[in-house]
């Protein structure tokens, strides 16, 4: 009998690796590592890094399987561990991460910036690198996971283990204090 593994939910996915082929977990591997690497080379800013973290969070995953609980969501199991295992290199190496906005800045443009109000727009890119270096890290990982990896609130307050009224007023408030950093840069209303 023929299973197309390719489409299966994740959580049947780790149901048919638990009980019938445990070689499909690279299909769990192929679904989530491009995803994990970019989450989480914004937390540590270094590539070499975050591959590493991604590759123990997927010996963690398949060590902890059968503590997997189907009926939860594996995506905000999977980014719980790996953003714990980012947390950890953090704490371990004692200092501050500077934190790699390339890519959020583009979704930061667009969220914050009137066309016809910015001339320069390589100003504002610069501005916004400097403003987002500048706020907390919790606000951070809020806007990361919310822009870039469009994540939902529900599934972000699995993720930081936060409840979704602290998901909702953290991005509200790392987009005002972005504002603001961004005001007192001379950016009139955003």
């Amino acid at each position: 009998m023929y299973m197309d593994i390719f489409s299966f939910s994740d959580e049947e996915l780790v149901t048919y690796i638990r009980d019938e082929n445990k070689e499909a977990f690279a299909h769990l591997i192929d679904r989530y590592e491009p995803k994990l690497i970019r989450y989480i080379t914004y937390l540590v800013n270094d590539d070499e890094k975050a591959k590493d973290i991604v590759q123990d969070t997927f010996i963690k995953v398949y060590v902890n399987l059968n503590n997997f609980q189907v009926n939860k969501k594996f995506s905000s199991w999977v980014y719980r561990i790996a953003h714990n295992e980012a947390i950890n290199l953090i704490n371990k190496e004692k200092k501050l991460v500077n934190f790699d906005t390339t890519n959020l800045l583009d979704e930061l443009v667009s969220t914050f910036k009137k066309q016809e109000e910015v001339i320069f727009e390589e100003e504002l890119v610069n501005d916004l690198k400097e403003v987002l270096t500048s706020i907390d890290s919790k606000y951070k990982d809020i806007l990361v996971l919310y822009l870039l990896e469009q994540k939902g609130y529900e599934e972000i307050s699995e993720i930081l283990r936060i409840p979704t009224s602290t998901v909702g007023t953290r991005i509200k408030r790392g987009k005002i204090q972005v504002q603001n950093l961004l005001k007192q840069k001379g950016y009139g209303r955003y």
